[in-house]
């Protein structure tokens, strides 16, 4: 034998053993009864034996036939195996993504980034988990989730990062706040002592604006209010409650339409990465590294 039997011809074997006819064989496979009698004749002359023996009743078996017929279905089932293997390991990889997202993020960028994913793959499945910045690091770093983004500064240990994005934390107050009346910027120890509206311990944001500060040498006093999310703290700084250190993309529209004041503070850099998160010792693969992709490109196009 010179060349291995292709795969069609053992499937026909296999029918025709099956179905006790070439015309029924040929009928499941969809081709002609010529057709496949060609190609029963070209699998016996590659083979070098006869497999079929062909009467006005049928098509039978001879002895040699039975024999390969075995070794095909074998073969035809070790195929069958293989090609649903791979099916489940794509499926694995392009079917299903797991993301934790600090809130920030989950709000204004990741919707985005996700969309723009799933336009390539609509059938993809992601499951995403809401968490403040110090959660995501765990998560990610028990590699409960494929990937994280986070807010805090600086690369958390034990995970591999990438900045994926940059953010500006901003100074704000209603409009009658006297911080907006003042002409000159609020010097960061006025900030520091002054009880702000912000986000609970381990949030990005609030690590952010703490970090920010004790690089002039000042230390935040406790907050005036500690809340869950940006936007119940923007919405709080609406209210009148109080000022706040907050993400840009969460008040840019009140900024805009001046419901509310950006104080500037003075000689204090409050720009920030906001940065993708993963276990050391692994690469994002599949969906995680596509969404990697996506979400680079926000700092890309800035």
């Amino acid at each position: 034998m010179t060349a291995p039997p292709d795969v069609d011809s053992l499937r026909l074997l296999v029918l025709v053993a099956e179905r006790g006819s070439l015309t029924a064989a040929a009928g499941e496979l969809r081709i002609s009864q010529p057709s496949a009698s060609k190609r029963l004749s070209r699998l016996e002359r590659r083979l070098g034996v006869r497999l079929v023996e062909r009467t006005r009743r049928g098509s039978s078996l001879t002895p040699a036939g039975t024999l390969v017929t075995g070794w095909a279905q074998r073969v035809l089932d070790a195929l069958n195996a293989l090609s649903d293997g791979v099916e489940a390991l794509r499926r694995e990889r392009t079917g299903n993504l797991t993301v934790a997202a600090s809130l920030t993020i989950a709000e204004y960028l990741l919707p985005a980034w996700i969309g723009e994913l799933r336009r390539g793959d609509p059938d993809l499945h992601v499951g995403m988990q809401v968490r403040n910045s110090a959660h995501v690091c765990d998560l990610a770093r028990d590699g409960e989730v494929d990937i994280g983004f986070i807010e805090s500064p600086g690369r958390p240990p034990g995970l591999r990062s990438r900045t994926v994005a940059r953010d500006r934390l901003v100074l704000v107050a209603p409009p009658g706040h006297r911080w907006a009346r003042r002409k000159r910027p609020v010097p960061p120890a006025e900030v520091a002592a002054t009880p702000l509206i912000s986000r609970e311990a381990g949030s990005g944001t609030r690590e952010a604006a703490a970090q920010a500060m004790a690089a002039h040498g000042v230390d935040l006093v406790p907050p005036l209010l500690e809340l869950g999310s940006s936007t119940a703290v923007r919405s709080a700084v609406v209210a009148g409650a109080g000022p706040a250190l907050i993400s840009e993309l969460v008040v840019a529209a009140d900024l805009a339409t001046g419901t509310l004041a950006e104080i500037p503070v003075g000689g204090v850099t409050l720009e920030r990465s906001l940065r993708a998160v993963w276990r050391t010792g692994t690469t994002p693969s599949g969906p995680a590294a596509a969404l990697l992709t996506c979400a680079s490109r926000t700092d890309r196009q800035k």
